[in-house]
């Protein structure tokens, strides 16, 4: 009897232990998993291409360094822009820590170009608050920005979806990412497409009779193709360990590992002053990587149509842009754009508004100081007493419309332009976008194109909610705005960068 007992207590033991292990091995949190692939990420630097078509834009690059209980990753992104026979280069670089479990920890990032520059530090405090500290043109900056979900910085993002579970065709992800280049969070969705081998360089010579490098070695790589299921398409090609081998944006943007010289040394070399001078001379419905206020055009040039313009969309698969917002709508490959009606604009409430799902669109964001002394009491003095949400905007639309136009330095900020009473379309589109959210009317910036004399120039306004979303121009005084915008982007910080990637090949085709 005793043996018996000690064999079902040995047995009792032994499944208890199995199970232990089952467990352990296949029912870990994602956080435990993560933590344990984590110890086993290589540090080092990869490189990319960065090009449009045959025409290279830049590069990029990140370096993972394991450091103790955290990891640091280093990107950098280098683009040059070239407009009216002039390049701009523009630089941006971060360094953000993370846990082993790739929780943001801090960042630093570093915006250089494009007539703006900026300096941000931040820290997370707890688990939902990162704390910035920003300085641009001179003028600085605390803000908080309330993160949720554990949001991964964007050149982790695929080491996170290799090492959350097994990657295999028609798995899933849903994620959230903080993006230190807009110092916003947004999520995102993956869906795993195909599986697939790419081959791309390892080294390079120089070819001194073509005086460029030239790959002299390739290396196939097993990938795993993640199609993008929000917003505009994008193409993710990652390695069994996380690494990007390929990305494609629905414009025709693409960035691409290569070696060292063939991804920095060529671009490096390159014949700028040619590039440059390939811009000088514009073709009619051409995109001129500028605004309209820098590039000296008269802000009353006629536009295609004050009521509604349609626009035949070639150079990118059009299906494949995300083009929807107020007043816009796609059929097949023409994008219509009408002016909002009377209709439209009528407040169907009351200030301020109370809505919960409005929530986002009322709150304060770095640049856009909703809560700032200053803002409150410019809100107060325009608006007054005033509770009609349509009305109030009008207010605020005039006074904002009124201020000086001129290009103005460092980052679109709301308390700046307030000060100075002078900025170009994303300087006064931030100030109105504050000012509106103070008096609680929810508002956000959006950028684009705007149609001025035959061509086609970068431009920011915004949305109010009035019943329904309403475009407005700030810079124009325009309530509604006219047909001549199209929308690409939702953000505060748009900067040219995030544009040209909206854009890529895309073209416009009056109708």
């Amino acid at each position: 009897m005793n043996r018996r007992r000690l064999a079902w207590s040995l047995l009792g033991v032994w499944v208890l232990t199995l199970g232990w292990l089952l467990q352990r091995q296949y029912f870990r949190s994602t956080g435990a998993r993560l933590a344990e692939a984590a110890l086993s990420i290589p540090p080092g630097a990869t490189y990319y291409r960065l090009s449009l078509g045959s025409e290279p834009l830049g590069f990029a690059s990140t370096t993972i360094d394991t450091i103790a209980d955290s990891i640091r990753v280093d990107d950098v992104l280098v683009w040059d822009v070239a407009a009216l026979g002039r390049l701009d280069r523009i630089t941006a670089r971060s360094t953000a820590i993370v846990g082993r479990s790739l929780r943001l920890r801090s960042l630093t990032v570093t915006f250089d170009g494009d007539d703006s520059q900026m300096d941000a530090t931040g820290a997370v405090l707890g688990d939902s608050i990162l704390r910035l500290s920003l300085v641009s043109a001179g003028d600085s900056d605390v803000a908080r920005v309330r993160i949720d979900g554990a949001p991964v910085v964007p050149s982790l993002l695929p080491l996170r979806i290799a090492f959350g579970g097994e990657l295999k065709i028609g798995k899933r992800y849903g994620l959230r990412v903080f993006d230190p280049m807009t110092l916003s969070e947004r999520p995102v969705a993956f869906r795993v497409a195909a599986e697939t081998t790419l081959v791309v360089s390892d080294s390079a010579s120089f070819d001194s009779t073509a005086n460029v490098w030239v790959a002299v070695r390739w290396d196939s790589v097993p990938t795993f193709r993640l199609d993008s299921d929000s917003g505009a398409t994008e193409r993710l090609w990652i390695d069994s360990q996380g690494h990007v081998v390929r990305l494609e944006v629905a414009s025709g943007t693409v960035l691409e590992r290569a070696a060292f010289e063939l991804a920095y040394e060529n671009f490096r070399h390159r014949d700028t002053a040619a590039v440059a001078r390939s811009t000088a001379r514009v073709a009619p419905d051409a995109i001129v990587p500028t605004t309209a206020l820098a590039a000296g055009v008269p802000l009353t040039a006629p536009a295609a149509s004050a009521e509604r313009s349609r626009w035949r969309i070639t150079g990118v698969n059009a299906a494949a842009l995300d083009l929807r917002g107020p007043q816009q709508t796609m059929t097949g490959d023409t994008l219509t754009v009408a002016r909002a009606d009377t209709g439209a604009v009528t407040s169907h409430y009351l200030l301020p508004a109370r809505d919960s799902a409005f929530a986002f669109w009322l709150r304060a964001e770095p640049l856009i100081q909703v809560n700032d002394s200053r803002i409150e009491a410019q809100t107060r003095a325009i608006v007054g007493r005033e509770r009609n949400a349509t009305k109030a905007a009008g207010r605020i639309l005039s006074w904002v419309a009124a201020l000086r136009h001129a290009p103005a330095p460092g980052l679109p900020n709301a308390a700046r332009t307030l000060a100075s009473r002078s900025g170009d379309c994303s300087d006064v589109t931030v100030l109105f976008v504050a000012l509106a959210r103070a008096a609680g009317i929810p508002a956000r910036p959006v950028a684009g194109l705007l149609s001025r004399g035959g061509r086609f120039y970068y431009h920011a306004w915004a949305e109010v909610y009035l019943g329904t979303w309403v475009s407005v121009d700030p810079l124009l005084g325009q309530l509604p705005a006219d047909a001549a915008r199209v929308r690409l982007i939702e953000g505060g910080l748009a900067r040219s960068v995030d544009l040209i990637r909206a854009v890529g090949n895309l073209k416009l085709e009056t109708l």
